[in-house]
């Protein structure tokens, strides 16, 4: 293949490692030859060779729904520049699966492992210290903890989530508030989220009662928490562990007669495309899940190709979560 492109082998394997180190017109003569001979890279022969895979490993608690879709896409785009691609894995938020999975995918040798939250068994941690001492990089997204100097992380404070959450709703005269947390024991951000708005609301002197989804499609455990709230009494404010519940919450008020937000208002969080369909709109918590996934490539390249990508430093990337203000609060 090489001899059809008129070039090295190590140009070839350069090309194929990180296409951006080679002269463009070499490049274009490559990919030609590529398409030429149908020649597909042995991606075994090349771990071996190198001590690792193509692969960089991924485990995010679920692939359900749209909470962690768009960061692992711009994960996903920002390492096929350099011909790396994902192995996602997902661990429906079992602490036991993340430490099966994590073993799993080290056995592929991957390039690079990313891990979401900082919250993990003994066993887990085990693992990941084996990693980093086998200089596998291991990045840590979706959450952030500034005493936390030893890992490379890439997200954001839930505890800051939580407070802005109960800054807003109490900065705007709401004393009777309800936070509505996931109900899945193994989601600690989603809790970690609700103990800090609880305790910012009563900091502030108000009152506020915090109430589990049932366990069922978020729109629809939205809707049966209202419907509750609705015979035990209704609060002021509701705020919510993600906007799909929160979105359910407002369609049952809409057809119960409730009016949003003059005899309830609403807060999610997430600000996903619903959020700003709904009437005159969901107030909500925005955090950039793109910059999140992009920086999260960014680093993870940093830390795999040191010379071959943009000088990233190995350092705390911390995103700052915003109230996006609409018509339900």
């Amino acid at each position: 293949m090489a001899a059809h492109a008129g070039v090295t082998t190590m140009t070839v394997s350069r090309f194929l490692r990180a296409p951006d180190l080679v002269a463009r017109e070499t490049a274009e003569k490559i990919h030609a030859a590529l398409l030429h001979t149908g020649y597909t890279p042995n991606k075994s022969a090349g771990m071996l060779a190198g001590g690792r895979s193509s692969i960089v490993a991924v485990i995010v608690p679920s692939i359900a729904n749209a909470t962690f879709s768009e960061t692992v896409q711009a994960l996903s785009d920002g390492l096929q520049t350099h011909e790396l691609e994902l192995l996602l894995a997902s661990t429906n938020y079992q602490s036991d699966r993340e430490e099966q999975q994590i073993r799993a995918v080290l056995a592929w040798s991957p390039s690079a492992l990313v891990v979401t939250g900082r919250m993990h068994s003994s066993a887990a941690k085990r693992l990941l210290a084996q990693a980093r001492a086998s200089a596998i990089p291991v990045v840590q997204i979706w959450d952030f903890d500034a005493q936390d100097k030893d890992t490379v992380q890439i997200g954001f404070s839930h505890k800051r989530v939580g407070a802005l959450m109960a800054e807003h709703l109490t900065g705007r005269g709401y004393h009777d508030l309800v936070y509505v947390d996931n109900s899945v024991p193994g989601d600690v951000r989603a809790h970690e989220r609700s103990k800090a708005f609880v305790r910012a609301v009563r900091q502030s002197q108000a009152q506020v009662r915090v109430v589990p989804m049932p366990r069922a499609d978020p729109m629809a455990a939205g809707r049966a928490v209202l419907q509750q709230l609705q015979r035990d009494g209704l609060p002021r404010a509701m705020a919510f562990s993600s906007d799909f519940p929160a979105a359910g919450a407002w369609l049952h008020a809409r057809e119960a007669g409730i009016a949003v937000p003059q005899q309830l208002a609403l807060l999610g969080f997430g600000d996903y495309p619903i959020a700003a369909q709904l009437g005159a709109g969901l107030s909500t918590v925005s955090v950039d899940r793109q910059s999140l996934g992009t920086l999260c490539a960014q680093q993870v390249l940093a830390m795999v190709y040191p010379q071959a990508s943009e000088p990233v430093a190995l350092e705390q990337r911390e995103i700052r979560p915003r109230i996006v203000e609409r018509g339900s609060t």
